[in-house]
């Protein structure tokens, strides 16, 4: 049986590299896409080999049209299939009120969650269409904070990601025709490096007791969920927006 393959955006830590090696796990081929950091990128890569996986590392911002096409593209020529897209590279800038926001952060933060999501998703409705047979998949990485606001804090980023569930809503009923299935998940305070890009590492610490569970989830947790997503075992789930979070 030919090895199914994934492409994920932002695959070279926290939920993007989890969910790179679950994948790998399962015997899948990955496309690892990175930004900044080639050497995370690379020990991601090794270690989705190590668990079972193929993997290759595609550099790449996703707010550039050229270079979404190019790492779809370098997808193709490796692997020869496409079978899941993960859109997860997002980000956010330190805490702030909305009237102290500079119009460069809102441009950066817009740019790439919605407007990096959008040039992904379209890339994935044009190369992931098939006729009979198992479904494609594609994974949109929302946030809680799409349903909670994030006042004082990250406002910008909560309307990025509000911004998500409506494109999940949306796109999932526009692609369903073409046996393409498009889902969303929303994490709720999980232990990754956003926490430090936005000025705050000790974040998912500090706000942990008021979870519901009392914790804050891991990497792994959601990389589960966006597994099972692409995956044929929720070959009949499209349009869901599915919270990690919690309970919050």
């Amino acid at each position: 049986m030919t090895a199914r393959t994934v492409l994920i955006t932002g695959g070279s830590r926290g939920i993007g590299r989890a969910s790179a090696l679950i994948a790998g796990a399962a015997g899948w081929n990955v496309a690892i896409n990175w930004r900044a950091d080639a050497a995370m990128a690379e020990q991601t890569a090794q270690d989705v080999r190590a668990a079972g996986g193929q993997a290759i590392t595609v550099q790449g911002d996703v707010a550039d049209e050229a270079a979404v096409d190019a790492m779809f593209a370098a997808t193709l020529s490796a692997f020869g299939t496409l079978d899941a897209v993960v859109v997860n590279a997002g980000i956010v800038a330190p805490a702030s009120p909305l009237a102290e926001m500079s119009l460069e952060r809102l441009r950066r933060v817009i740019d790439t969650n919605v407007i990096g999501a959008l040039l992904c998703a379209r890339a994935a409705a044009r190369h992931l269409a098939r006729g009979d047979g198992p479904t494609a998949s594609l994974v949109l990485i929302s946030s809680a904070a799409a349903r909670l606001g994030a006042p004082g804090e990250y406002v910008d980023y909560a309307a990025s990601k509000g911004a998500i569930d409506t494109l999940t809503i949306g796109l999932s009923k526009e692609l369903a025709a073409k046996n393409i299935r498009v889902n969303a998940i929303r994490p709720g305070i999980i232990e990754t490096d956003i926490h430090a890009s936005g000025g705050e590492p000790e974040r998912a610490r500090r706000i942990a007791p008021m979870v519901p569970m009392q914790r804050a989830g891991t990497a792994a947790e959601v990389g589960e969920a966006v597994f099972w997503l692409c995956s044929d075992s929720s070959s009949y789930v499209t349009g869901a927006i599915i919270d990690v979070a919690g309970g919050r």
